[in-house]
């Protein structure tokens, strides 16, 4: 006797499983490890539920209540900055001052918070990635070696903070000082550079972010220019008068500090488009420097 065959199976087919807070943060921590990051840094998922769907991403610098808000508008379920929310902590989140209006007005409107900064400024696809692309830097090596080469997911592996790398061509500080410019967001400040515009320069130093520090590390490297933000006062002159001779010690390009790292966004939104295609990904339009005008 031959068996009946079985029923025809009329359930519906599966759905695709939903993007979730988790599964994006857990992407994100796969190209950029917490464990890249300094030991004082705060990085990671400050807000949120990990199992909440995210049709819509929103991407800055800075999570300030205005890019907060700005998220909220744009309907992201999920806000990712480069700058941590509670660097410094904060024993008092009252819903009407400072850091506490960011995260009242996110959690409200139940929009999570993910924050990567020293994880992404080591990455190929971060920070320092971006300024390698930007300037087309060639036999690129780590600025200040940090695990450079360890390997991570989507790409991602460590170059360490900040980089140094030959131009395709020869150029001057002055040329260069207009291309970075060019490269980043327009601040009221703009981009300052020290000594002879028309000094040649073939090797590059760059660190995004505060790298006044690292100055006698671009000198050791070899670099005819060091591009960095928040070069100070002092520094600056104890590093321009480190040599007798002015043209052994790298000149210096000071870019403002949020318009250095504003270059790793479009890097953000392409790894999450890779990540989760069909996600919605927006880019703040917000300007990245707290100074408006500059006089005189």
């Amino acid at each position: 006797m031959t068996p009946a065959a079985a029923p025809p199976d009329r359930s519906e087919p599966s759905a695709e499983p939903a993007t979730t807070v988790g599964s994006l943060v857990t992407a994100l921590e796969a190209a950029y490890p917490l464990p890249w990051a300094e030991d004082w840094d705060r990085v990671g998922l400050i807000l949120g539920e990990r199992g909440a769907e995210v049709t819509a991403v929103h991407l800055a610098v800075d999570p300030t209540l205005a890019v907060a808000r700005e998220a909220i508008e744009v309907g992201a379920q999920l806000l990712v900055t480069h700058h941590p929310l509670l660097l410094r902590g904060a024993s008092h989140l009252p819903a009407d001052d400072g850091k506490g209006a960011v995260v009242t007005a996110l959690l409200r409107a139940g929009t999570a918070l993910w924050c990567g900064h020293t994880n992404v400024d080591r990455s190929t696809r971060g920070t320092v990635g971006a300024w390698v692309r930007s300037l087309d830097l060639q036999q690129v090596r780590a600025l200040v070696p940090s695990g450079a080469g360890e390997e991570a997911a989507h790409g991602s592996s460590v170059l360490g903070l900040g980089v140094v790398g030959e131009l395709p061509e020869h150029t001057t500080v002055g040329d260069l000082a207009a291309r970075v410019a060019a490269l980043v967001p327009a601040t009221a400040r703009g981009i300052l550079h020290t000594g002879d515009p028309d000094r040649p320069v073939r090797t590059v130093a760059v660190c995004p972010g505060a790298g006044d520090s690292f100055t006698g590390a671009a000198a050791g490297a070899g670099a005819d220019v060091y591009i960095t933000s928040d070069l100070r006062h002092h520094p600056v002159l104890e590093h321009l008068e480190s040599a007798a001779d002015a043209e052994r010690v790298p000149a210096l390009i000071d870019v403002p500090h949020g318009a250095s790292e504003a270059l790793w966004l479009p890097l953000a939104e392409q790894l999450l488009g890779e990540i989760a295609p069909g996600l919605e990904v927006t880019v703040s339009a917000l300007p990245v420097d707290p100074w408006v005008a500059r006089i005189g």
